[in-house]
């Protein structure tokens, strides 16, 4: 099947996922166990990967700026913006593409090829609102939040690792992270945030409802899903650096 199929499918699916849901109680009750699967869940993934990165960066920032004529807050400074900029919205988003986005594919996937979404269809239930909204809304909700503690988590670990190293002073690090502080910068990311949360809920959802055959093509599906999902993550970040910072 060729690209233009599957984008035409893919919107098809979206105006079926966002039609009214069957029954408030039963739709929110979806959503908060979406919610903590797969948002709460991962808080503990993202903050050690964010704890550890924010460290390599600033030992990065200090071997590979490291000029007489540049102040040393500008370690603190750099890492803040990184963290901001890129690593927390869309390396973060590239991650959570991998674990939430296979997750998402393969319950769909295995649901259709064991003819649960079928047998939901017979009962007249709306199985795309049912099963694929309140994972769209739980991860799209929870992406700034991810997105906050991963700033806030990559930032000590930079606090951690460079006075340890020797590299920077706690002080001198504090300085850097408060000086020049541009708000423009986390609405940008934030407004990323919630695109990559909508890709990585929406895209894998897509390829899992949708899938055909046995358990052999759900985890080929799930792989397809991460790998969708990424390319589509870097390409709106493209666009929207395109777009947003004109």
């Amino acid at each position: 099947m060729g690209i233009l199929h599957h984008i035409g499918q893919y919107f098809l699916l979206l105006v079926k996922v966002f039609k009214k849901p069957e029954k408030k109680s039963i739709y929110i009750r979806q959503l908060v166990l979406e919610i903590e699967k797969l948002g709460i869940n991962s808080i503990g993934i993202v903050a050690i990967i964010s704890v550890f990165m924010g460290g390599i960066i600033t030992l990065q920032l200090t071997y590979n700026m490291s000029n007489p004529l540049m102040p040393t807050y500008i370690i603190g400074l750099g890492n803040r913006d990184t963290l901001i900029l890129e690593f927390s919205s869309t390396v973060l988003s590239l991650m959570l593409a991998g674990k939430v986005g296979s997750n998402i594919a393969s319950e769909l996937g295995s649901m259709r090829i064991t003819e649960q979404i079928d047998s939901m269809e017979i009962m007249g239930v709306n199985s795309a609102s049912y099963l694929i909204l309140p994972k769209i809304v739980a991860v799209v909700f929870m992406s700034p939040f991810l997105f906050i503690i991963s700033v806030g988590c990559g930032l000590i670990g930079g606090l951690i690792t460079g006075p340890l190293s020797g590299v920077v002073t706690v002080a001198t690090y504090i300085t850097g992270i408060k000086t020049s502080f541009v708000p423009f910068y986390v609405y940008f990311s934030i407004i990323k945030t919630f695109v990559f949360g909508f890709l990585i809920s929406s895209v894998p959802a897509y390829l899992g409802y949708y899938v055909q055959g046995g358990a052999l093509e759900v985890g080929r599906t799930s792989t397809k899903a991460v790998v969708n999902t990424s390319i589509l993550i870097l390409f709106f970040d493209l666009v929207l650096t395109q777009l947003l910072f004109k």
